[in-house]
């Protein structure tokens, strides 16, 4: 799990925490390369922040106005495939955004093809023809989950775990290291090595500051969870309205250093260093489990910094939120974190299970984002549409994000950040809103 940054007050600090995160989904593996490298220095983009549409060009190497519009295809792909599985459940193979950020929907042979093919075309997706249905698929990933639990000991605790990866119409299999034994319906080709995730840097003490700020708060702006002699350094993910109408923050549940005793753990703003400001939230609901997120209710006196549809990084100028998305695979996205601000790749798995120590997020989604301790519950948004809460990194124990990117180009093992769907949050939740305005 992509741990906060973690300290205790006045005494001594908290050890560094390792864990293993395995994936286990109804997804596709797909990690795409930039499409046109451009050496022009980045012009501010249609309603995005100069700092956004910097790691645009750094990280993706598209324009805003491609990256607002792939976003957009994104989600016209994400409401047919929501049909096609709907009404062509024997041929349907998945869709996704590929490189260029085109629409393509996957079909296998069977029973409404044609109509299948005809409705895909008819919404400008390309088609492309396959072997297997998501069907058939998920046969084969049930089936490879019941042969690992035949499996030693020695062999299960290696594999991170098994995904449908719909973009080669195959399953992928997660590893700790190459070589495992593996059936004979699994693709050598994708067995995919991923290094163990690790957890966060211990911190010095939180110094809590007198007075109290005026500037608005939203998504990538960081913040201390205090609870006893511990304190946990995270990033403010959406700003949303409670179902009472009061005001809130959605972001990480293992944010929370007390889990175990709702509204015990105090929230302050981060002022730099160790240093916070007074008390702006509580925590009032933690989720660690079979998902990850907590709702911070706003104190009355902080309750209008935070009525805002802001997600932005420290200094930097915000993006609107307009709505909730659905993860699709290709679709773009892009991080705020308070520990390394904008960091753009794109979904390459989704509906996902990441073990995290001795639980499961479950119907999670992965990109190939960087991000470090100190970004965990940040905002990942695709377009201007609210998507998910950073959860989970493959490479939270380095000490910047150049290194892990340097040796994902060279190694093609890319960093993974995992996400906890905030549409997943607000359907566990009736009546709570994200702000849109």
């Amino acid at each position: 799990m992509l741990m906060p940054r973690i300290g205790k007050r006045r005494t001594a600090p908290f050890r560094t925490r390792t864990f293993r995160a395995a994936a286990a989904a109804s997804a596709a593996v797909l990690l795409f390369g930039p499409t046109a490298v451009s050496s022009a220095a980045p012009d501010p983009g249609p309603g995005l922040p100069a700092d956004l549409v910097a790691a645009l060009s750094r990280d993706l190497h598209i324009s805003p106005e491609e990256y607002l519009q792939r976003a957009d295809t994104a989600q016209q792909v994400a409401a047919f495939a929501t049909t096609a599985q709907r009404q062509f459940p024997q041929v349907f193979a998945g869709a996704w955004l590929d490189e260029h950020g085109k629409g393509v929907v996957a079909l296998a042979p069977g029973p409404g093809g044609e109509e299948a093919r005809s409705a895909a075309e008819s919404t400008g997706f390309v088609v492309r023809n396959v072997a297997k249905s998501e069907q058939t698929l998920r046969g084969e990933k049930s089936a490879f989950e019941r042969w690992l639990d035949g499996q030693p000991a020695a062999v299960s605790a290696l594999v991170r775990g098994v995904v449908i990866d719909t973009v080669n119409n195959s399953i992928a299999v997660r590893v700790d290291q190459a070589g495992l034994p593996m059936p004979n319906f699994i693709d050598p080709a994708r067995v995919i090595v991923m290094a163990p995730p690790v957890a966060a840097e211990t911190l010095p003490a939180a110094d809590i500051a007198e007075g109290s700020a005026a500037a608005p708060l939203g998504g990538g702006d960081g913040y201390a969870s205090v609870a006893g002699d511990g304190s946990l350094r995270c990033s403010f993910g959406f700003n949303g309205i409670g179902p009472a109408g009061n005001t809130v923050n959605i972001t990480a549940g293992h944010c929370n250093p007390d889990l175990d005793n709702v509204g015990a753990a105090s929230v302050h703003e981060s002022l730099g260093g160790n240093r916070v400001g007074p008390k702006i939230a509580t925590f009032q609901k933690s989720v660690l489990g079979n998902q990850d997120y907590s709702i911070l209710d706003i104190e009355d006196g902080a309750a209008g910094r935070f009525e805002n549809n802001q997600v932005k990084v420290p200094g930097a100028g915000p993006v609107p939120i307009e709505g909730v998305a659905t993860p699709v695979v290709g679709a773009p996205v892009c991080k705020s974190g308070s520990r390394t601000g904008f960091s753009c790749g794109v979904v390459n798995a989704v509906d996902q299970t990441v073990q995290v120590g001795d639980r499961q997020l479950t119907q999670s989604f992965s990109a190939n984002i960087c991000a470090l301790p100190g970004d965990s519950g940040g905002a990942i948004v695709t377009g201007r549409l609210a998507l998910g809460i950073s959860s989970a990194s493959s490479v939270a124990d380095y000490p910047i994000c150049e290194i892990p990117n340097i040796l994902g180009v060279l190694t093609g093992n890319a960093p993974q950040l995992f996400a906890q769907p905030v549409s997943v949050v607000l359907s566990d939740n009736p009546g709570l809103r994200i702000r849109t305005s």
